[in-house]
């Protein structure tokens, strides 16, 4: 006997309720978001995504008035590997989160522990839902509890499409990487008209909170793109370089461009003299394989080059003095970018590439008044603990504490220490602390010669472990990357002590 009849009214029920819920905010309300030239949630979620794989977690939250809560969510793959993704939808009430979708936020970051997977979280609401106050909840965890929980385990992505206020916006600064689409992401603890009615100050958005407010200024976001098809191809590239979760090694990657080379460029990329400034970039460009460098934060904190890229084919994280800004002198903003940068790569067990070439961190009144004792101190204590392969090397010239803080210190856990000829190495330039110390003409000409030696007394110490021809450079990354390949599985970093 078929029960077919009988499951008919239950079924078209289901699909009503299903349609409803998939709605978005209307067909108005969605077109307006095309025309716009955004993506509307679903779209965005699809395209994030490795085509078909979606399945979604909470469809039916809400009611008819807040289709989905406003708030997409459910798990994927991105080339082949699971990942959660969750996506204010603006469309419906402004992306507020109501007690429902709060419910799904919370579930997905509790679900990305569990199983160990990477979470995309997409912003452009309104944050709490102002009419959630009229209803009584019972108090229950929140995504943002669990957000702090997943630091270090697993890799989280906020990705800014438009603006993203209060609680949603927290996401962002609590993810390890975060994306802003220029012109339309923005970020902030309250929006314009709360801004205005609290303290009287008119702003729009863009310059309250915009992509170069955070891109440039306070450094919360890691990338800023062009559109969203962009901001959702940095999601699939940065997850690219990272394993799913701190209990796998990263990704090994093979290319048309992972074996050994000459690098013959960097004799006309690097000036000798080290007074003379060149762009630290181009000279990633021909270190590491083919395309494979990805910089964060490019515009903050810009003396200090952060960036993933792959050697070998092996994903590694780069911190490189950049001898065109500042002439490569560390500053507060570089060193913390550095500090954070170095915690989360070895996090998860990327290599860390040291590319030393500064003339010191910055001296003067305004770089103490901005902190840059205790910025400086970070970073130090940030690559020192690193546990990971670390292969250090001093291209130009490294003073006191600069050199310090990009790892030239031996007993450092360095799987390698290099250095190029021609290197310039002192606690501080000769002239000035001879004249400093009030020593006498021999003593002063003495201290300028040493300074002017090169590497050669350390490696005749074997403080360095070799000198080479910048052309053996890739090379000689990679005979030590090959060294330090880990086998076995990894365990996530242990959290004990504190940094300064």
């Amino acid at each position: 006997m078929s029960h077919r009849d009988e499951w008919q009214p239950l079924l078209e029920d289901l699909d009503r309720r299903r349609t409803a819920a998939r709605a978005m905010g209307g067909p108005e309300k969605v077109q307006k978001t095309r025309a716009a030239g955004r993506l509307p949630v679903r779209d965005r979620v699809a395209a994030l995504l490795d085509p078909g794989t979606f399945v979604e977690l909470g469809v039916l939250a809400g009611d008819g008035a807040a289709p989905a809560d406003a708030f997409v969510a459910g798990s994927g793959l991105i080339d082949g590997r699971p990942v959660l993704v969750g996506a204010e939808d603006f469309t419906v009430a402004g992306g507020s989160i109501g007690t429902a979708g709060a419910t799904k936020r919370a579930r997905l970051a509790a679900l990305a522990l569990q199983e160990r997977v990477p979470l995309v979280m997409m912003l452009e609401g309104a944050g709490h839902r102002a009419t959630n106050a009229l209803h009584p909840h019972r108090p229950a965890p929140n995504d943002l509890q669990a957000m702090v929980d997943l630091a270090g385990l697993v890799p989280t992505v906020a990705v800014v499409t438009g603006p993203s206020a209060g609680h949603g916006a927290l996401t962002a600064p609590l993810s390890d990487h975060v994306i802003m689409v220029a012109g339309q992401g923005a970020l902030f603890t309250a929006g314009p008209p709360l801004v205005k009615a609290s303290l009287g100050e008119v702003v729009d958005k863009e310059t309250l909170g915009g992509a170069s407010v955070h891109g440039t200024h306070s450094g919360v976001a890691h990338e800023v793109v062009a559109d969203v098809r962009s901001a959702l191809a940095a999601v699939r590239r940065w997850l690219s370089y990272l394993p799913s979760n701190a209990w796998e090694h990263p990704p090994h990657v093979p290319g048309v461009d992972t074996g050994p080379r000459s690098v013959d460029a960097l004799l006309d990329l690097i000036p000798p003299n080290s007074r003379q400034p060149y762009d630290m970039r181009a000279v990633l460009t021909e270190l590491f394989d083919a395309g494979s460098v990805t910089e964060s934060q490019p515009d903050h904190g810009a003396s200090v080059i952060t960036a993933l890229a792959r050697l070998g084919g092996d994903p590694v994280a780069v911190v490189a003095n950049q001898p065109a800004v500042l002439a490569g002198a560390i500053d507060a903003p570089a060193a913390e970018k550095a500090a954070r940068f170095v915690e989360r790569a070895a996090a998860f067990h990327l290599p860390l590439v040291q590319l030393a070439d500064n003339p010191g961190v910055l001296a003067g009144s305004a770089s103490e008044r901005a902190g840059i004792l205790r910025a400086g101190a970070r970073m130090f204590a940030a690559q020192h603990r690193a546990r990971v392969p670390k292969l250090h090397v001093t291209l130009r010239k490294a003073f006191g504490f600069g050199s310090s803080v990009m790892g030239q210190n031996a007993f450092g856990g360095q799987t390698v220490s290099l250095a190029l000829p021609g290197v310039t190495l002192g606690g501080i330039p000769a002239a000035v602390g001879g004249a400093t110390a009030k020593a006498d003409d021999a003593t002063r000409a003495s201290l300028v010669e040493n300074e002017n030696a090169g590497p050669w007394r350390l490696a005749s110490t074997a403080t360095y472990d070799d000198v080479v021809d910048p052309r053996e450079l890739r090379d000689a990354l990679l005979a030590a990357l090959r060294l330090s390949r880990r086998s076995g599985t990894p365990e996530p970093v242990s959290r004990v002590g504190y940094l300064p």
